[in-house]
């Protein structure tokens, strides 16, 4: 590839990295100032609610939104036929899933009031996180980098400045932090409501499909059934995934203390934001081409696949190994000494960061044409072993418990991702 084609990619790819950089910094500070204000145990309590609502959100978008990523990139403009369908759907699953955090913080039987509370706050959330995939997916579509960067800042922005507003005010608790996060959510929704009334019309400037067809229609639109046909696989990985990343902070709380779900709390903020890397290279910049390439362009789907795998295993490495030595005496200065427990949990959370950038770039060869399938069932089993591993080795070892847990669980994940690729075709072999 030449110089000339490389250089908007370049271009794309760097805009994102900087607003993803920009963000976790963000979210990391925002940490920081909720940590050192509210305490082990408040933190903690804030954390796993937080934890908890963040499980079910993915419930509100089902996955649709990858869904869309990938017809559109094999149907070109013929995918606007799934935009209506799909938006009805999940108006129906957003408020499921806002039920259902409702329902447990009313009936659950291990809620207590404060945590009743925090949850009822957090409820907006939902709303939040869907107006932030609702909107992305459809500027990654576009191929809108600029604005992606602009609007995938909003939600660290705004709870960076819940975390600073809390750290002046004289009283503050897991109850103001969790408010504040819900009026965030619910601005952030009404931001994108005229992105939601585009969609909901049709207008989507998709790119890499030449121009719109004069004759394009809705008179093929499909039924709710024939959605749910072709999207489920999408809608049950996404609501895995959270179970898979937060279970370790959900069940501390409710197996172990508040304190033992705020420490790994920070920890897991941590990992977030050194996960961001791989996010914003596969899932903001190459998820829609790489949906366009194994349909239209096998070849290339490859190469980008191969390249992918070496250099996300190289940084990986890298960026572990520094975690390592870093955390020694990064998390003492940035949390306080109430939280030194987290260096241990730092050190042993570091052998995830290889695994699960390699598992990033081996897994996007499932996201596309019919292997969402097999990723599901990947995805189930690594979630029952994280959930599995938790639930015994929290009881006995604690939070320490917890992290070795989730090394094994992104261990299988990833041996489960590199199975699936390996019954896949390379067309460019036979060639």
């Amino acid at each position: 590839m030449s110089a000339s084609a490389w250089r908007p990619a370049a271009t794309a790819i760097g805009m994102l990295w900087l607003a993803t950089l920009a963000g976790a910094a963000m979210v990391f500070l925002a940490q920081i100032l909720l940590a050192r204000r509210l305490g082990p145990d408040d933190y903690g309590l804030f954390a796993s609610s937080l934890a908890t609502v963040t499980v079910v959100a993915p419930m509100a978008g089902f996955g649709l939104s990858q869904f869309r990523l990938k017809a559109y990139g094999a149907e070109g403009w013929a995918a606007d036929r799934w935009l209506r369908p799909s938006l009805r759907f999940s108006a129906f699953t957003g408020a499921l899933a806002c039920a259902a955090v409702i329902a447990w913080a009313l009936m659950g039987n291990a809620v207590d009031d404060d945590t009743r509370l925090t949850l009822l706050l957090l409820v907006p959330v939902i709303a939040g996180v869907f107006a932030v995939d609702l909107v992305g997916s459809k500027l990654r579509l576009e191929e809108r980098h600029g604005a992606l960067a602009g609007w995938q800042l909003l939600m660290p922005a705004g709870r960076l400045a819940v975390a600073a507003t809390l750290l002046v005010l004289p009283i503050a608790s897991a109850q103001g932090a969790a408010l504040g996060y819900g009026l965030v959510a619910l601005l952030i929704a009404g931001l994108a409501l005229p992105q939601l009334m585009a969609m909901q019309q049709g207008r989507v400037d998709l790119k890499g499909h030449g121009p719109r067809p004069a004759a394009a229609s809705f008179e093929s639109t499909p039924g709710a059934m024939q959605l749910w046909s072709s999207a489920w696989a999408y809608g049950v990985a996404a609501v895995l995934y959270p179970v898979f990343f937060q279970v370790s902070t959900v069940l501390l709380k409710y197996l172990g203390s508040n304190a033992q779900a705020g420490h790994y709390g920070v920890a897991l903020a941590v990992m977030t934001a050194i996960y961001l890397f791989p996010a914003t290279v596969y899932q903001k910049f190459l998820l829609s081409r790489l949906h366009r390439w194994a349909v239209h362009d096998k070849a290339r789907f490859w190469r980008v696949y191969r390249l992918g795998n070496l250099a996300m295993l190289g940084m990986g490495m890298v960026v572990g190994v520094m975690l390592a030595v870093v955390s020694p005496w990064l998390v003492p200065i940035a949390f306080g000494p109430a939280f030194v427990d987290v260096v241990e949990l730092l050190t042993i959370l570091a052998l995830c960061v290889p695994i699960r950038f390699l598992s990033t770039a081996v897994g996007s060869a499932l996201l596309t044409e019919h292997h969402m399938r097999y990723r599901v069932v990947a995805m189930l089993v690594a979630t029952l072993v994280a959930v599995a591993l938790n639930w015994v080795a929290i009881p006995r070892w604690g939070q320490t418990g917890a992290a070795w847990a989730t090394v094994l669980a992104e261990t299988v994940l990833l041996l489960a991702m590199w199975l699936g690729t390996r019954r896949l075709t390379r067309p460019e072999k036979a060639a």
